[in-house]
C-alpha cells in the first residue's frame, strides 16, 4: 500500500502540504481547513485514510494517461449526486437530474482529472459528505469545498504511481 499524507500548512488553513515519496507539493484543501466531524456543505476537508477509487479525465482535453486506476471518461452528461436525502448521494448520476449534483464536465479545468477517494462512497452516512475528489487546484491554490487540489504536473505524477491500494492520508 502507498500511503500520501497531506498536513495542514502553517499559517494558512485552507492549503496544505502533500507529501508524495520524497517529495513535497503545496495544496488546496477546503475553504474551511480540515475537519474530524465532516458533514455536507460545511466546506471542510475529512481527516483521515481514504483509497483511491477511480480516476475521470476529460478525454476532449487530455489523450492516455499511465495509472493502474479505473479510468472512466467524463462526458457531458456526467454528474455527481450531493442530495444527502437521495439514494444516489455521492454516486456518480446522468444529466438531466432533478436532485442537487455536481456538474462532472466542468468549463474550467479543475475537473480535467478527477480521482474519487473513498470518502463516504463504500459505506454513505446521509450527510457524511459527498464528492471528497483529488482535482486540480485553482490558480493561487484557492480553497476547496472539502477536495484536494492539485497542480496538473503533481496529478500526472500521483496517477503514475496510483493503484486502488494508494491511499491518502489527511492529518492535522
Amino acid at each position: 500500500m502507498r500511503i500520501i499524507t497531506i498536513r495542514a500548512k502553517p499559517g494558512n488553513p485552507s492549503q496544505g502540504l502533500l507529501q508524495f515519496g520524497q517529495q513535497v507539493f503545496q495544496v488546496a484543501i477546503g475553504r474551511n481547513g480540515m475537519t474530524s466531524v465532516k458533514r455536507e456543505g460545511d466546506g471542510a476537508t475529512p481527516i483521515g485514510q481514504m483509497r483511491m477509487i477511480a480516476v475521470h479525465i476529460r478525454r476532449d482535453r487530455h489523450a492516455c494517461i499511465s495509472t493502474r486506476l479505473p479510468v472512466h471518461a467524463i462526458g457531458a452528461r456526467d454528474g455527481w449526486c450531493d442530495a444527502p436525502a437521495h439514494a444516489c448521494y455521492n454516486r456518480p448520476v446522468h444529466l438531466p437530474f432533478s436532485a442537487s449534483h455536481e456538474v462532472m464536465q466542468r468549463n474550467d479545468h479543475l475537473y480535467d482529472h478527477v480521482v474519487v477517494l473513498d470518502w463516504n462512497f463504500t459505506r454513505r452516512r446521509r450527510y457524511g459528505g459527498s464528492a471528497i475528489f483529488l482535482h486540480l487546484a485553482r490558480p493561487g491554490f484557492q480553497p476547496t469545498e472539502g477536495c484536494v487540489a492539485v497542480r496538473a504536473h503533481v496529478m500526472r505524477q500521483i496517477l503514475t504511481h496510483a493503484s486502488q491500494d494508494t491511499v491518502i492520508e489527511i492529518r492535522r
